[in-house]
């Protein structure tokens, strides 16, 4: 037996059952041991039937994919060689299990005999990503003993997991040498192909096996005609675009608390929820509530979750996923099933708002944080007027830490603008690759923003930015290092040294290095004009902010502390005043 040959027999039937999988992009990093993977990859390319994505460094490339999969709304597949090549891998395979994103791993191996005996670059391969993927498929040394029919039905068992329940799965595949001079002829013609060449040459987008995915029996709620005329709060947690669709207006018709996540693809009526929770009235109020439904989980915001935390009453959630999404664990009922479903059975009761107060203190942050905030060009300010610089129809790819907590708390984002994270494991690793997949998957504008310890984490992943082919945008604070560890409670020196950690470090020729523009606004009409020229033209443009380290952290303390102390409806001159009757008039 030829084994470079079969190599490549044994790699085609894998990867032409990840495309009757529904797989259309292969990422893919150098290596010599995954070369039957990445030459039957390339195949798939030039058949127009696949399309390949290669990055230099494995950890971007995961995350790469990642973004991929959360803009398509697809599973995406991830060629590496062996080694620590797949190890770097992991970090991107727990976000994906965080979120909930389809991802097939393929990490080549060395054949069990060169393992633990000293043999170059053979490390414990089989479930080394532990329980984050929904399943491990270790595979055997290719051999002809097993038959083809064989490997795709032990395929499909992990494919039909990955479609009842959303998540990475990881395929082991030791491979012999030689691995390269396979011929193409000998490799349609090898004797082990016929049992299922009829499959194989049809080319349809067919599985293996069929097993139907079984659709959730949406059911109403017992009681819904009386629960929906009851005293309710709708909590809207990070949805994609699609699952958030036509929630808007279900939930403003029921007259509740409609409280959005910045995550959560709607644009909210009632804004600055970060802020206003934070009253200790309006909480109380809030805590009366008979009904809290949740859609989607994943809250950004401390008051949020601490709302949360206090609530006692009746609890619901929507979410289209068999995980729990209730981190304070509350007695609830859990509709696993789309969230357009649910809305269908469960029609809205147009009734007058049952509560005031949030309404009045929403109006009043805004009014408050205007005229506190000024005319000057800083991260909280981008974060509040973050509509204004946003073109049509675009993508916002938010970075973790402290902006993304100021853009939850001030930012007002328009409807036809898609926002994706990197929340579940809430990681700064992959960032800029996450937003490059996001980017090459969508023709529309992309925005990201993010910190300068961030970007420095990822700094390799600028190279894919080199191939976009539309206007995309990367913001980076730059307020020398750590600037979300401000608020925490400890000694300066402490703070600076072991969690700030200042870089004294400038963005400009990290851009040139890969080629990117670079712009160094220090007002709003620079960063107007440089963000005219960016949405000019294609490819990325770098746009570094430098602003202090702490004033955006001390800013945002002092909005939440002055809003806590609001005093709703009183005449008390020694506190800040929100009369409601006032504002809602």
């Amino acid at each position: 037996m030829s084994v470079n040959v079969f190599n490549r027999c044994w790699a085609r039937v894998i990867l032409e059952s990840l495309v009757r999988h529904g797989v259309s992009q292969f990422c893919i990093a150098p290596g010599s041991r995954s070369t039957p993977l990445t030459l039957e990859a390339v195949e798939l390319q030039n058949q127009n039937r696949a399309i390949c994505h290669t990055h230099f460094e494995e950890r971007g490339l995961g995350f790469f994919a990642l973004g991929l999969a959360k803009s398509r709304q697809e599973c995406v597949a991830v060629i590496v060689t062996s080694g620590t090549a797949a190890a770097n891998l992991y970090p991107a395979i727990i976000e994906a299990r965080q979120t909930n994103v389809n991802l097939v791993i393929l990490t080549a191996d060395r054949p069990i005999e060169l393992l633990e005996c000293g043999a170059n670059q053979a490390i414990l391969q089989e479930n080394m990503f532990a329980n984050y993927p929904i399943a491990n498929v270790n595979l055997p040394r290719p051999t002809p003993e097993l038959p083809a029919n064989w490997l795709l039905s032990y395929l499909d068992q992990a494919y039909q997991k990955q479609a009842k329940t959303s998540g990475v799965i990881h395929i082991n595949i030791p491979f012999s040498e030689p691995l390269y001079g396979a011929d193409e002829e000998k490799i349609k013609q090898h004797n082990w192909l016929i049992s299922i060449q009829s499959w194989l040459t049809q080319h349809k987008r067919e599985v293996w096996i069929d097993h139907p995915v079984r659709k959730y029996d949406v059911e109403l709620h017992t009681n819904w005609e009386d629960w929906r005329t009851k005293k309710g709060i709708i909590l809207i947690g990070r949805l994609s675009k699609a699952e958030s669709e036509g929630l808007a207006q279900w939930a403003n018709a029921m007259g509740w608390i409609v409280i959005t996540d910045v995550q959560s693809n709607i644009s909210s009526v009632l804004p600055y929820a970060d802020i206003w929770l934070g009253n200790k009235t309006v909480l109380k109020k809030l805590l009366e509530a008979d009904l809290v439904i949740q859609f989607g989980g994943g809250f950004v915001s401390k008051r949020v979750n601490r709302f949360l935390q206090a609530y006692q009453g009746e609890y619901w959630i929507i979410a289209e996923t068999e995980k729990n999404l209730d981190p304070y664990h509350h007695k609830h009922t859990h509709f696993n099933m789309n969230v357009m479903s649910w809305l269908q059975m469960h029609p809205p009761l147009r009734q007058k708002v049952w509560l005031l107060e949030p309404l009045a203190l929403s109006k009043f942050c805004d009014d408050f944080i205007m005229k506190k905030l000024g005319s000057a060009l800083n991260e909280v300010s981008l974060a509040y007027n973050i509509d204004k610089i946003l073109p049509n129809k675009c993508d916002l790819f938010l970075g973790n830490s402290l902006f993304v907590r100021l853009a939850d708390a001030f930012a007002h984002l328009p409807d036809d603008c898609r926002v994706f994270t990197n929340r579940g494991a809430s990681g700064i690793d992959g960032l800029i690759a996450t937003a490059a997949g996001i980017s090459f998957s969508s023709n529309r504008p992309l925005i990201a923003i993010l910190g300068d310890t961030s970007l420095l984490y990822d700094l390799n992943s600028l190279a894919l930015l080199q191939k976009v082919v539309q206007p995309v945008i990367v913001f980076v604070i730059n307020n020398n290092g750590g600037a979300i560890f401000d608020m925490l409670p400890i000694s300066e020196d402490v703070k600076e040294k072991y969690y700030q950690m200042p870089h004294q470090l400038e963005f400009a020729q990290a851009a040139a290095l890969f080629g990117l523009k670079y712009a160094l606004p220090r007002t709003w009409p620079d960063l107007n004009s440089a963000l005219r020229q960016a949405y000019k033209q294609r490819g990325a443009t770098l746009i570094e902010l430098k602003v202090p380290p702490t004033s955006a952290s001390r800013f945002y303390r002092y909005i939440l502390d002055e809003i806590a102390n609001a005093v709703i409806g009183d005449e008390n001159e020694n506190e800040t005043e929100v009369e409601v009757d006032t504002i809602i008039s």
